[in-house]
């Protein structure tokens, strides 16, 4: 009999190995696997990157002629298709393994089941969805990007118990505890962009790099949204000493002087949407999925916030909430506007998940509308 403890227990240490790489493994998604003989680990691996070895070929290496007759724990189906590297399931066939535990199925279409057909083809015996919450969570801008061509977008914020984001006055430094910015930190090291509007670069001139104590941080992809090109010269995003690009996205009616200046700086700067109107996000979602952009961490304004939110586009939330107070009606909060009149229509996070970072309490969830209440 399979003890559900144990087998728990070795998918989560296949998704902390995946975790390693998070974040740097586009286009392909963060995997990991162990191999285990008679309840001992025998090899273990996780997917670097792209053009490297897979997350089951770094295990099964390990693990030599211990896999066979062993048993593999792997975040994400093991794939059936020649790309870059050949295929998994083939190589999992070859080791000999007894048995195959599958966090979740691969949702790329060249795969999506048929690693697993072919692996039960091979007479081996094969489960899906041990700890499958965690590791669809794992690979969901992969998934959102592979199936929809769009970044999957998480909007972080930092509240006040009241849910403010900032005094009537618009000072927000610091709302959340100092664990909680470090936290952000570690997100930022493990996107592909991050997307702020004109309104936060305004108030609060960040510089929107990732700054870990450990060191070894990736910066992502600055994006900023200024439909006027507002951006002041002297903004610290405009001279930074970054490796990452800043990509700064404009309106039709802006005068190309302006642009030209802001392109002088090493900023790319690209104009979407229609002459008299705002900047086009759908349009700009499709441009950031086309380059290859599988997650953005949406640090903007109540104003962004919302207008992301009410296309669609955000995949995630992560709010912060720290046990301060500001009393009053004044001051801002998440999102700008009026927002919806009916509970109906309202939207609700699923799988929420909720843990305490010091004093703060970080509670996220993926967004999906409300269903109407009969």
């Amino acid at each position: 009999m399979i003890d559900a403890a144990e087998t728990s227990r070795w998918m989560e240490l296949a998704l902390d190995l995946a975790r390693r790489a998070e974040g740097r493994t586009n286009p392909n998604p963060a995997v990991g696997a162990v191999v285990v003989r008679q309840g001992r680990l025998v090899g273990e691996g996780f997917h670097p990157g792209a053009g490297e070895p897979h997350a089951e070929i770094f295990a099964l290496e390990q693990a030599a002629a211990q896999a066979r007759g062993a048993d593999l724990y792997v975040t994400l189906e093991p794939c059936s298709h020649q790309g870059r590297t050949g295929p998994c399931a083939d190589a999992v066939i070859a080791a000999g393994l007894a048995r195959v535990q599958v966090g979740t199925l691969d949702p790329n279409p060249l795969v999506a089941g048929r690693g697993v057909e072919k692996l039960r083809a091979a007479g081996i015996e094969v489960h899906i969805g041990l700890l499958e919450d965690e590791c669809r969570r794992l690979i969901a801008p992969f998934a959102r990007h592979i199936l929809t061509g769009l970044p999957h977008v998480t909007l972080k914020a930092a509240v006040t118990l009241d849910g403010k984001t900032a005094t009537s006055k618009g000072d927000s430094k610091w709302i959340s505890g100092q664990q909680s910015r470090l936290e952000v930190h570690r997100l930022r090291d493990r996107v592909d962009a991050i997307m702020v509007g004109i309104g936060t670069v305004l108030a609060d001139d960040p510089q929107l790099t990732t700054r870990l104590p450990e060191g070894h941080g990736h910066d992502p992809l600055r994006i900023l949204v200024d439909t006027y090109l507002r951006t002041p010269p002297e903004s610290r995003i405009l001279h930074l000493d970054s490796k990452a690009e800043t990509l700064i996205i404009c309106g039709a009616d802006v005068p190309e002087l302006r642009a030209e200046r802001l392109r002088s700086k090493r900023v790319r700067v690209l104009r979407l949407g229609s002459p008299g109107a705002q900047v086009d996000l759908g349009q700009l979602m499709s441009v950031l999925g086309a380059e290859g952009i599988q997650s953005i961490l949406l640090e903007g304004g109540a104003t962004l916030n919302n207008a992301m939110l009410s296309a669609g586009f955000v995949d995630r939330l992560m709010v912060f909430m720290a046990p301060i107070l500001m009393g009053g009606r004044d001051g801002s909060g998440i999102f700008s506007g009026a927002g919806v009149s009916r509970i109906a229509d309202c939207m609700q996070l699923r799988d929420v998940r909720v843990r305490s970072i010091e004093n703060d309490i970080l509670v996220e969830g993926e967004i999906e509308r409300c269903l109407p209440v009969s």
